[in-house]
């Protein structure tokens, strides 16, 4: 990948006019920088014994060459996989006819926003499939070809998909201004499955896969390692607070499950969110236990396939009742959500076992009607419940010394509508809280941009292109506020935020909502402490530290 522009020149690159050719004849750039590195052979072989059918032929191939390798009957293929799930899925086939080229979406989504390339239109980047649609299953379609903007696929037309389904973060924004509700991340999905039925694979996404298959989580990570990790956290919350927390794993008969995405477990500053949880938990002495083999919240099946996306899902509750536990408390992940409150009834709901129930807070009483159909709860919603009924002991100083605003993560805000409940718990353990502007918020919430498997180096412009808007709500707080800290409640985006915000805020960093419960939560009348979870000096402390 070349050299990263500086922030200001990017933005003066941005060019919103467009192309002299029509879509249909505009070449698409497939240098380097412009597309994700294909899975590597062995992770596909891996993965085709355990789902066969689904992931094409494994071979050495890149998107800059001519020849993709593609198999010799890799249209037919396509075609048929399409036919099928326009059969299974009436969503798509609603998605396929419904669309009436309004223009309402036209101009929400980042990736267009920051490259002013006009396939990066959510309505133009669903055309890329939809007139395939026409030209392939229409009449119309067929007897008028490009009179009613039909074409059939065609290995350039397959090859456009990839670029341009892979510039497509899943996170809905369009969808909430479609008039007639449609969701181009489901077509995204669509296609993504049709190419990997050919072998069109990435490995930034299809290596979590593999790894969640074979150790539970999307890193690798054994259950030998994840004891020790957690154990170096155990001992840093020592050294932070003079407490030892406990920290129980894979135990039999706990009321409740607790299961996070592994990037809090392994990548900074995630670890700092699941330092959070264990002291949180400790604190309440919760009935609870981790799991070394369900060590994995997020769901990168959302990005590949259907059947994997169950697959992967399932283990949660395979884990719960094998451990016998009545109900799971989820950490902060975005798409561990959206595939729990959007799918998991109808994909997982007879992987339920019978002692599992509606989540009811041992603490506080609630019931959780919500999260009835899953028998799972989100953790915001949990800490909310016990801010409200004043379980917890909090001293919001801690947090001084950081000017707080939120990111909405885009499957919680708009996949299961989680807006008010990280805010009241930001503002309970924060004196210094500010909201970003109006329309970059709550529903309306920008994406960080490399989700749905596209947080990865080689197309780092492209991810910082699509960052402009969220970068740009961010600095304006950053400026008005002295805003230095972003709190969200996923894994994906504490990971992709930072390299976003050192570009178009830099001095802004990134934290865990449940990173700052901790800094705030006393454990003991009069305790105190002098370094937050990242062995800082607290406000007041910097000398005594020093």
């Amino acid at each position: 990948m070349s050299k990263m522009p500086k922030a200001e020149e990017l933005f003066k690159s941005i060019d919103y006019t467009p192309p002299l050719t029509g879509w249909m004849e505009t070449p698409v750039d497939f240098s380097p920088g412009n597309w994700c590195y294909p899975a590597k052979p062995e992770k596909i072989e891996y993965i085709n014994e355990k789902l066969p059918g689904l992931w094409g032929t494994p071979r050495q191939w890149s998107p800059g060459d001519a020849d993709w390798k593609l198999p010799a009957n890799w249209k037919e293929t396509v075609v048929n996989g399409f036919r099928e799930r326009l059969g299974k899925f009436r969503t798509l086939k609603l998605f396929m006819d419904i669309c009436v080229r309004c223009g309402a979406c036209a101009d929400k989504c980042h990736f267009f926003i920051g490259s002013g390339d006009p396939k990066n239109m959510p309505v133009l980047r669903a055309e890329l499939m939809r007139s395939v649609y026409r030209g392939e299953f229409t009449l119309a379609g067929k007897i008028l070809s490009k009179l009613t903007g039909s074409r059939v696929m065609e290995e350039d037309v397959l090859k456009e998909w990839f670029i341009y389904f892979y510039q497509c973060t899943q996170c809905r924004r369009c969808s909430l201004y479609c008039p007639y509700g449609i969701d181009t991340a489901e077509m995204t999905m669509m296609a993504r499955e049709l190419m990997h039925l050919v072998g069109l694979n990435t490995n930034w996404i299809m290596e979590p896969v593999t790894n969640c298959n074979i150790t539970g989580n999307h890193l690798g990570i054994q259950p030998h390692a994840f004891k020790d990790i957690v154990d170096f956290m155990v001992d840093d919350i020592e050294e932070i607070t003079g407490r030892r927390v406990k920290a129980p794993l894979n135990e039999h008969g706990h009321e409740i499950l607790f299961i996070t995405p592994s990037g809090d477990v392994f990548a900074d500053p995630g670890i700092y969110t699941f330092m959070g949880y264990l002291m949180l938990f400790d604190y309440l002495d919760l009935d609870y236990t981790l799991s070394t083999y369900a060590s994995e919240g997020g769901n990168f099946g959302s990005f590949t396939n259907n059947e994997v996306m169950k697959k992967l899902n399932a283990k949660m509750y395979h884990e719960a009742n094998r451990l016998g536990c009545k109900w799971i408390l989820g950490g902060e992940c975005g798409h561990m959500w959206r595939v729990v409150h959007q799918y998991m009834d109808t994909m997982n709901g007879d992987t339920q076992g019978a002692q599992m129930t509606t989540p009811r807070s041992p603490i506080t009483g609630t019931v959780f009607d919500t999260a009835a159909a899953t028998k799972m709860l989100h953790i915001a919603e949990f800490t909310a419940d016990l801010i409200k009924h004043g379980k917890l002991r909090l001293d919001p100083s801690r947090n001084d010394h950081l000017r707080v605003t939120f990111h909405d993560s885009c499957n919680p805000a708009r996949g299961m509508g989680l807006l008010d409940e990280p805010r009241y718990v930001l503002k309970a353990v924060c004196n210094n809280f500010f909201e970003m502007p109006e329309g970059t918020t709550r529903e309306q919430t920008f994406c960080c941009a490399g989700g749905s498997g596209l947080n990865t180096e080689e197309i780092l412009e492209i991810r910082l292109r699509g960052g402009l808007p969220r970068g740009n709500a961010l600095k304006y707080v950053q400026d008005k506020h002295g805003v230095n800290t972003m709190a969200c409640i996923c894994a994906i985006d504490r990971a992709t935020l930072i390299p976003l915000a050192d570009y178009w805020a830099p001095g802004v960093q990134i934290t865990g909502t449940h990173e700052l419960v901790a800094n705030a939560l006393v454990f003991e009348e009069g305790e105190t402490r002098t370094m937050d979870l990242r062995q800082e000096p607290l406000p007041g402390f910097e000398d005594e530290e020093a």
